[in-house]
């Protein structure tokens, strides 16, 4: 299973059986792709998931409270009421969905563990470095990226985007894949960029950064989302 629809836990058949059948088959294909270094989309998915189940498994509980009480006890000495609640229908639906999302919160978290080390001991080993001199707006440029034993070099432009989150503004970068540049001993980094500058009359003065792999690591699932993000720390310095 490649996936898990967003909506898993509450379409189809509502059996733990089966739902834990369902999340075991989509962690055995997560786990196999962090195994491969492959981490992206599946470990954003991964934290969905997570905080969708715990945000559902806190509404069940929170709806239960609601449920009318009854007293139990009044002491008239400190004025205080004791409450208790009154039985609740036999629900076995809720019962179930209780069970599934017990049984699959600590999957996600551990393997969402899993993959945020294997993001740590990657990003350990991406250097990001400016090719020549930065001009003060580094919110648009070109990103090269280079892996070793590999002779070329990929260009892509890059654009910080800035957005609203729910407490506060928050960074992100859309990559767009520009060229292959085949890497020689006269062919410098500072070269491609200033072949970049006079093909591309658009960025007359663009922010330029090498991205370079200690290893080779699976482009569009790993080298680049990481890349991205310690271009945000780079530019937003």
């Amino acid at each position: 299973m490649k996936t898990l629809d967003k909506d898993w836990l509450t379409t189809g058949l509502i059996d733990f059986e089966y739902k834990k059948y369902v999340l075991l088959a989509y962690l055995q294909h997560v786990k196999s792709n962090f195994k491969n270094q492959k981490l992206y989309p599946d470990l954003r998915d991964l934290q969905y998931h997570y905080e969708y189940s715990k945000y559902f498994k806190d509404g069940i509980e929170q709806m239960s409270e609601l449920f009318p009480k009854r007293i139990r006890d009044f002491n008239s000495n400190d004025l205080n009421i004791v409450y208790e609640a009154t039985p609740q229908p036999d629900n076995h639906y809720i019962s179930e969905l209780e069970s599934i999302m017990d049984y699959a919160l600590p999957r996600f978290e551990n393997a969402i563990n899993e993959g945020e080390e294997i993001v740590a001991e990657v990003q350990d080993n991406i250097n990001v470095t400016p090719i020549g001199i930065l001009p003060l707006y580094k919110n648009d440029g070109y990103l090269l990226v280079h892996e070793p034993t590999i002779s070329e070099t990929l260009v892509y432009q890059y654009n910080l985007t800035v957005f609203e989150g729910k407490n506060e503004k928050l960074r992100g970068v859309k990559t767009f894949y520009v060229e292959t540049v085949r890497k020689s001993v006269s062919t410098t980094f500072e070269n491609i960029k200033l072949d970049l500058v006079k093909k591309y009359k658009h960025l007359p003065n663009p922010a330029t950064y090498l991205v370079e792999s200690k290893y080779i690591l699976p482009l569009e699932e790993t080298l680049l989302p990481i890349a991205k993000w310690k271009i945000v720390e780079q530019v937003t310095k």
